[in-house]
């Protein structure tokens, strides 16, 4: 689980489905769904089924730089590169 504090994020799933968890709440959302994820709320999400699923992810761009950080850096280095874009990893 991890927040953005700034920015808001939202995928559209082209094939397969996500499951999505907000806080305590968890949910799928198939083909053709769009989630709109608020800046400030707790969320993580996954494929939802045997298949790999496909999406797009929308986001502004200042959260382009810290995924790619993210994707290169150790797990040690993440709570570090949420901090720097006024995000934070929760669980």
């Amino acid at each position: 689980m991890h927040v953005h504090y700034v920015d808001d994020e939202a995928w559209h799933v082209i094939s397969g489905a996500l499951r999505f968890r907000f806080g305590n709440d968890e949910f799928v959302a198939p083909v053709g769904a769009t989630v709109l994820v608020p800046a400030g709320v707790p969320h993580t999400f996954g494929n939802a089924g045997p298949e790999p699923s496909r999406y797009i992810i929308i986001l502004p761009t200042r959260l382009d730089e810290p995924i790619s950080h993210l994707h290169q850096a150790s797990p040690a280095q993440h709570p570090a590169i949420y901090r720097r874009y006024e995000s934070k990893l929760l669980k």
